[in-house]
């Protein structure tokens, strides 16, 4: 009788070895590194956080609790903590406001989704599942959202005191918050009402006086003096401005190279017809009226000579010179004038025309101020002081989150609560949605609410209050159907924070919820680290 033997069984695909322990040691490091960033910034978040003092290789030193800046100043190496700081310079492009929250936001859910990965959920769940959440999350706020009207004035400087009360000079923001405010509702185009460019908002720093004397000026102002080298005019009035991108100097060959001069009648003639050329343009430009000209910096020469200003000075021209190339847009946006780039185009037509041009001493320095001008273009000029330079320039970023807070609310004409109001609000609603949700679904979305809780958390704690007793409060006000009830940190204990004037535009927390999200979904979905030499 014949035997026959089996064939040994073939390994079945679900025998394969696979070593998933690398990938997720990959995954738990990247986690880390990013997590450490988020506690970085995580102290100065909130009117009562800390500030940072950044120095920089160059020595240059910076003091500021602006979550962008600091994270820009850091030297990141690690990839997924990299995505952070770029996770709050987007932040910063969309809404200008909410740097912070958007990386703590960021920094609780990879904590959330650490212990999630432990308890062996698999990571495209998980990533599927905060995306229902961050969706549910912003149709939550925009339902908690109050609208706002441009003409309510007041709304919109409650809203920018509220995002300059957590900036170092937030003792100022009864003056910067309304100077914001001024300065954006004067460049909305009412053809684009929806659209505002902080590009047509210029701010001028100089050093001198304190915060107090900041101003708006309705017209243009340079840090510089005027070029009066020969005695030329200092104050113009009717001034008929030429904005001019040649030089007026003698002309220099193309090509490098010497001149040799050999006897004295030579040289008469060279100097005699550099004058005559200098002083043809200058006839050009007078026949014009012209009586003011800014002239754009010059690299391939110099834009004016001490002869140029001599005949200038005499023609009785104010002159302004080393104008940046990069300001000229906005110069003759301001003064609805066109740029002059050849003498044999200067026409009167492209001339602007102003009030009154001069120059008047600020601080230790000179500054030159252009006002009454005629058809003035949709731009406004902010001059801002500090009595040092650090001061400045918390000053000049302070009040640009300020001013993209009401671009905000230009963009999205709605105000939700602050201090930490919308975070429980929406980490109670979603816990109620997860319970309703099955399987793994609802055990992450109820992560995802946890998270949440880490802004108020975050706010009691920075403001030295006992963060516990406090976010169990804010629970149980909010259960008890107080939408708007938040953490009032001056007075140390929880109020119904609209009443209080604490409101922030909608767009900067429904972006700090999806850009967080996203983020974290890509960190969430990186299994291996190839690095390319």
């Amino acid at each position: 009788m014949a035997t026959t033997v089996a064939p040994p069984p073939r390994a079945g695909k679900t025998e394969s070895y696979v070593d998933n322990k690398r990938k997720d040691d990959i995954r738990m490091s990247n986690i880390k590194a990013a997590r450490a960033v988020a506690d970085a910034v995580r102290t100065s978040l909130g009117p009562k956080g800390m500030d940072k003092m950044i120095s920089t290789a160059s020595g240059e030193v910076i003091i500021t609790n602006d979550g962008a800046t600091i994270l820009n100043k850091l030297d990141v190496l690690q990839p997924a903590a990299k995505m952070l700081v770029e996770l709050s310079k987007s932040q910063d492009v969309v809404a200008g406001d909410g740097t912070t929250t958007v990386v703590v936001i960021a920094g609780a859910l990879l904590k959330q989704c650490q212990t999630l990965l432990r308890s062996g959920i698999h990571p495209t769940v998980i990533s599927e599942s905060i995306y229902k959440a961050s969706v549910k999350a912003v149709e939550v706020l925009t339902a908690m959202a109050v609208p706002v009207e441009l003409s309510d004035r007041e709304s919109l400087i409650k809203s920018a005191s509220t995002s300059l009360n957590s900036k170092v000079v937030s003792q100022y923001s009864s003056l910067l918050a309304p100077l914001a405010v001024d300065s954006v509702l004067s460049v909305v185009d009412p053809e684009k009402p929806d659209l505002v460019d902080l590009r047509d908002v210029k701010i001028v720093k100089k050093l001198g006086g304190t915060v107090d004397d900041t101003e708006l000026v309705k017209g243009l102002v340079f840090d510089k003096k005027v070029s009066h080298a020969a005695g030329g005019p200092t104050r113009v009035e009717n001034a008929k401005i030429a904005v001019i991108q040649f030089q007026i100097s003698p002309p220099k060959t193309d090509i490098e190279q010497s001149i040799v001069v050999s006897d004295y009648t030579q040289m008469d003639r060279i100097l005699k017809e550099e004058r005559s050329y200098i002083l043809n343009m200058i006839k050009k430009i007078k026949s014009t009226g012209c009586n003011v000209l800014l002239i754009q910096k010059s690299i391939l020469r110099d834009a004016v000579t001490d002869l140029s200003l001599h005949y200038l000075a005499k023609a009785k021209i104010l002159v302004v010179k080393d104008v940046e190339r990069d300001d000229i847009e906005f110069i003759t946006k301001t003064l609805n004038c066109l740029p002059i780039a050849n003498i044999e185009h200067f026409r009167a037509e492209k001339l602007g025309f102003a009030d009154m041009v001069e120059e008047m001493s600020v601080g230790d320095g000179k500054i030159v101020k252009i006002t009454g001008i005629k058809d003035m273009g949709r731009t406004t000029t902010v001059l801002v002081r500090g009595s040092n330079q650090l001061v400045l320039d918390e000053a000049e970023r302070s009040l640009h989150d300020a001013l993209c807070v009401v671009r905000c609310l230009v963009n999205k004409r709605f105000l939700i609560a602050g201090g930490g109001a919308p975070e429980i609000e929406l980490s109670r609603q979603l816990g109620a949605w997860s319970k309703v949700l099955h399987g793994m679904e609802g055990f992450c979305v109820k992560s995802f609410a946890e998270a949440l809780e880490v802004v108020p958390y975050t706010l009691a704690e920075n403001a030295g209050l006992n963060p516990i007793v406090i976010v169990t409060e804010l629970r149980n006000r909010h259960a008890q159907g107080e939408i708007n009830a938040g953490i009032n940190v001056r007075k140390g204990q929880i109020t119904n924070i609209l009443e209080e004037n604490v409101v922030q535009p909608l767009l900067v927390s429904t972006s700090a919820i999806t850009l967080a999200t996203e983020c974290v979904r890509m960190i969430l979905k990186i299994d291996d680290i190839v690095t390319v030499r």
